[in-house]
């Protein structure tokens, strides 16, 4: 891979995406850098989950999207599967698919054409497991396991995968607050640990507001808003973007958005 070790994670430069004639993104430009952790927000319809699409690959942007200083147009699909992992909303299961082998899944860009896994790969996968507190699962459906227990599931094919890259949509949006809290610490400790740069879409911006180094307010497919989360997280920014009554209170980790009902007339 090509590009100054310096590079940013993410490089976006006026990044446009439009589905069947409709804008999504409007020339977005956003930087990541590595080790750092950005959330995306915004209102419905606002792009978030585009940009991710973006970033991963998986929407044509072969000029406006930089990974550690390459074109992402310039990276065959295996090699950007070694650079970047994602962890969709509701990830695709086949039916009846244990915990082990839907992780080694995630080594699939190592494994040659017709070639099976090696057994270099099944103990990355092993160790992915144990560091996820996973090890007791690996013969289990996912059919059975919990929602947290699912999601660290997808974690750990995402961390399998060998990616210093982690793209995050809505990670905790089918989580209850203490598996949302579960999630995002482990997120947070394999950050600060194995120097993971994470992106992240999220609605919950009280959560989002305590682990992000910096946030992204989108709307209408533009960038109207980025810095720090209290930066970002202001009572006139959400109520103008969001159309949301709120009261922003500054944290112990970031400031926290508590909805309030509107006054009445």
């Amino acid at each position: 891979m090509t590009g100054s070790s310096a590079a940013p994670a993410v490089d976006l430069r006026d990044l446009r995406i439009s589905v069947d004639g409709t804008s999504i993104l409007a020339g977005v430009d956003l930087t990541v850098a590595t080790g750092e952790w950005v959330t995306v927000i915004g209102p419905n319809g606002a792009g978030k989950s585009t940009l991710l699409r973006a970033v991963g690959g998986l929407l044509p942007a072969p000029d406006a999207v930089r990974l550690f200083g390459t074109p992402i147009g310039g990276l065959r699909r295996r090699d950007r599967a070694r650079v970047v992992a994602t962890v969709a909303q509701s990830p695709v299961v086949p039916p009846g698919m244990a915990v082990l082998d839907y992780v080694l899944l995630g080594r699939t860009p190592y494994i040659p054409p017709l070639g099976r896994e090696s057994a270099a790969d099944l103990a990355v996968v092993h160790e992915v497991l144990d560091r996820l507190d996973l090890a007791g699962f690996h013969a289990r459906e996912l059919a059975t396991l919990s929602g947290g227990e699912r999601q660290r599931v997808f974690l750990a094919r995402a961390l399998a995968q060998g990616a210093t890259l982690l793209l995050l949509d809505e990670p905790t949006s089918a989580l209850d607050i203490g598996h949302q809290q579960e999630v995002l610490e482990l997120v947070d400790q394999l950050r600060r640990t194995h120097g993971l740069t994470v992106l992240a879409t999220m609605h919950d911006l009280s959560i989002a507001g305590e682990y992000a180094d910096r946030m992204v307010l989108l709307a209408a497919g533009r960038v109207v808003a980025v810095g720090t989360p209290r930066e970002v997280l202001t009572d006139r920014l959400l109520a103008e973007h969001y159309r949301a009554s709120v009261r922003v209170v500054d944290g112990e980790h970031g400031p926290l958005v508590v909805p309030v009902r509107p006054r009445r007339q």
